[in-house]
């Protein structure tokens, strides 16, 4: 069982405001109800304070209550940034000023936990889309090598490896650093040797990768998003690029670290000139339109698979690719994992054999097949950038008309441009538009919903949409004028089993829905028919 002192050497910047430095952690605790006796409680911030410049005494009074409880549960130790707040603590507890807690959650979790991170591969994947996806991909290419025991993926869709899932606490996408070095502990003990995982802007304005030694970060794109936590397209870069900055110098301590890049955004492009060459570490670069290391030619889609090249700058033969996913920009995420796989020196030939057997991860770009005679698509696209790849995908192997249902978030949008941009984007890119409510949180759908359809109206495009707020409702009525052939995207939701009303979180689990709403009308169908013959 670690010490107080043990744990210190990974806070330099930490001071003992009073107590036992020799006094044994039996746990570490960021919430104040799950304190054991014995256990050390860090006192965090609420995650939307970390830009704000006021409301100091609400938070002071806030963190105060939280270590009050701590110790009335039993904490031995109480670490905060408020050394006020510490010398007036009641009692004999034992008390550390920190100035950033987020950081020292993190880092003395990595210490408690044993430095998991250091005992295992770690893949990270950064950027605004496809961070699932990659991450899954690279997961899937990872276990098909037979290199690892066990390959797990942590991210949106969980904690998961071959045989296990867990749901992450807080709907995050890169778990809390406590949490996070406890999952890699876990993962170790159960023989994972390998993890690939979402990093998101969150996560690393957040310090929650502080203490993962990372053997390669993967960059995808970056478009405006998140700029309600971020603030700021500056603050929102300055947290993408930590990665390859802070966490990266960390890394190469203890590993061979690369950076993998997508040069045919513009913003790769700038990682590369800005950061990555001024580095001192390995950098591969991919793309289809500009000259990188893993290029990928000859890109076909069809409504079922995605077929192409890939060539590496040093050599002269190219590899097809033949993989069960839709969408040219799935090409990227395939080429971040062939990259990868280029990384650990995999040949081009095991990486086309394990992506001719890739699945696409729940709830992106995935089919929902009841036997009705058009085709059902569910995805997580839910900024404009994402809901046009989408829609941009479909378009390539469309057949009939594309119906598109789709909402925006509530207290996600600032100034309400990501709403119009969406309006507009999907009326122009689909044939029919149904608006509907995702997940409106404190704001009025109905409001969402019109903010949206200044969009539809500044394309002219009213004719081919309506609102419908109910969003079972809208499922329903798009699966009711489906004809065979047609394409039917449902955006927004993807992996989701819930709906964020006020203050609630109410079961809606997208996909059930809509297959149970598809095999009641072709049951109906079905019946209909028989009653005529």
């Amino acid at each position: 069982m670690p010490t107080l002192e043990s744990l210190l050497p990974s806070l330099p910047e930490a001071e003992m405001i009073g107590g036992n430095r020799n006094i044994q952690i039996t746990q570490l605790f960021y919430d104040s109800r799950q304190v054991l006796a014995g256990s050390a409680l860090i006192c965090l911030p609420l995650d939307g304070e970390l830009y704000q410049g006021d409301g100091q005494a609400d938070k002071r009074d806030r963190i105060a209550k939280i270590a009050l409880d701590g110790i009335k549960r039993g904490a031995a130790v109480i670490v905060a940034e408020d050394r006020e707040m510490l010398l007036n603590l009641p009692g004999s507890v034992t008390r550390v000023f920190v100035p950033d807690s987020r950081r020292a959650i993190s880092l003395m979790a990595a210490e408690f936990y044993g430095h998991p991170s250091r005992k295992m591969v770690l893949v990270g994947v950064t950027g605004t889309n496809g961070k699932t996806t990659t991450a899954n991909l690279t997961a899937q290419v990872l276990r098909y090598t037979g290199r690892f025991k066990s390959v797990g993926v942590i991210g949106t869709l969980g904690a998961t490896t071959e045989t296990t899932s867990t749901v992450l606490t807080g709907a995050s996408t890169t778990p809390r650093g406590l949490d996070l070095q406890r999952i890699l502990s876990e993962f170790l003990d159960a023989g994972v040797e390998a993890v690939a995982m979402e990093v998101s802007s969150h996560g690393l304005a957040l310090q929650r990768v502080v203490g993962c030694a990372f053997d390669a970060a993967i960059f995808t794109n970056f478009t405006e998003d998140h700029v309600d936590f971020h603030k700021s397209m500056e603050e929102y870069w300055a947290a993408k690029t930590s990665l390859f900055t802070d966490i990266a110098k960390y890394s190469m301590q203890f590993k061979r670290f690369a950076a993998i890049v997508n040069t045919d955004d513009k913003y790769g492009r700038k990682l590369i000139n800005d950061v990555v060459k001024e580095a001192e570490y390995e950098y591969i670069t991919y793309g289809i339109a500009e000259n990188a290391d893993i290029k990928g030619r000859n890109v076909e889609v069809s409504n079922r698979n995605l077929t192409f090249s890939v060539k590496h700058r040093e050599k002269h033969e190219e590899v097809p690719f033949d993989v069960p996913l839709i969408g040219r920009f799935n090409t990227y995420n395939c080429l971040a994992s062939i990259s990868v796989g280029h990384h650990f020196k995999i040949p081009l030939e095991i990486l086309q054999e394990s992506l001719g057997s890739a699945k696409a991860p729940t709830g992106r770009m995935e089919f929902i097949d009841e036997g009705q005679p058009f085709t059902i698509i569910v995805d997580f696209a839910h900024s404009p950038d994402a809901l046009k790849q989408v829609l941009t995908a479909l378009n390539e192997s469309l057949v009939g008309r594309l119906i598109c249902v789709f909402g925006s978030s509530g207290f996600r949008d600032p100034d309400r441009s990501k709403r119009v941009d969406m309006g507009s984007i999907a009326t122009e890119l689909a044939d029919l538009v149904i608006i509907t409510s995702d997940n409106p949180r404190v704001e009025d759908p109905q409001r969402i919903a019109e903010d949206i359809w200044v969009g539809v109206k500044s394309k002219g495009k009213e004719s081919i949409a309506k609102i419908e707020i109910d969003r079972r409702k809208a499922i329903r009525y798009a699966l009711e004028i489906a004809e065979e052939g047609d394409t039917v995207v449902f955006a927004g939701k993807g992996h989701e089993k819930y709906q964020l009303v006020q203050d609630q979180k109410i079961d809606f689990d997208e996909r059930e829905i809509v297959r149970e709403t598809t095999r009641g009308l072709l049951k109906t169908v079905h019946t209909s028919r028989q009653s005529i013959s």
